[in-house]
């Protein structure tokens, strides 16, 4: 009996623990003529991260990205803040320019600022429906959809020149809210699943993407291109099953 529980548990482990560690590099290329390489780290869950800062800072090495997204949900736990620190400390030394926007769990702190004030000590900007303008293009960043904190309008005002508009957001659903042309999202949230089982998102529901089979890749929608990553960390339980955790390439 007991050897059947210990093969149980070690199945177990190799099926859902085990690979929550391995990182996949996701490639997109979307010309839109910037010449940009954009490294997107979305999810990160440090609460729920098997992968390790030092795997970052060499995936940064190797890339070499022209800039850095951070697509929320960073940590819901005042208590893993200063794990959350050892990444963004890695992204600051790499000298690479990040940009931010905050997830879902993030408003479950306490204290959103205990959270904010890590991004700027690091010198990262959280883009909180706000635009800045880069070499070459516009960035948008919406905040938080489902937690009701995206401003859409006051996000794309004051936009109106030639250059193409790239958004980062968390959550995805806000494609279908978006009112305005753009040339391409980058989002996170739905995790691929995370549990590759069938009728997962009818227990867990994330809403009208999600139904309609759309939780991670590229996509065309009304407005434009969109990509949904898998994220890097987990939520709920520190599992996954047949879904890689990932960081994304996108060459624009």
């Amino acid at each position: 009996m007991l050897s059947i529980v210990l093969c149980a548990a070690l199945l177990f482990y190799l099926a859902f623990i085990w690979p929550t560690q391995w990182l996949k590099i996701e490639r997109v290329r979307m010309p839109l003529g910037i010449g940009i390489r954009v490294l997107q780290v979305s999810d990160l869950h440090v609460d729920r991260l098997r992968v390790t800062p030092q795997r970052l800072e060499a995936v940064i090495r190797s890339e070499k990205p022209d800039y850095v997204f951070l697509t929320g949900d960073f940590t819901y736990k005042r208590s893993y803040l200063p794990s959350l620190d050892r990444y963004l400390r890695v992204i600051e030394a790499a000298g690479v320019p990040a940009y931010a926007v905050l997830g879902n769990h993030d408003y479950e702190l306490p204290r959103l600022r205990d959270l904010t004030e890590r991004f700027r000590a690091r010198g990262i900007p959280l883009l909180r429906n706000s635009h800045v303008e880069l070499p070459g293009f516009r960035l948008v960043g919406i905040d938080n959809y489902s937690t009701g904190h995206s401003r859409i309008k006051a996000s794309f005002q004051g936009i109106n020149g030639p250059e193409p508009v790239v958004v980062i957001t968390h959550d995805p659903n806000v494609v279908l809210e978006i009112d305005r042309p753009f040339d391409y999202l980058m989002a996170g949230h739905l995790h691929g699943k995370q549990m590759n089982i069938p009728f997962f998102f009818a227990f867990k529901p994330k809403g009208p993407l999600s139904t309609q089979g759309i939780y991670k890749g590229l996509h065309n929608g009304k407005r434009g291109p969109y990509y949904i990553s898998k994220g890097i960390g987990q939520a709920g339980v520190n599992a996954r099953f047949m879904v890689r955790s990932e960081v994304t390439i996108h060459d624009l």
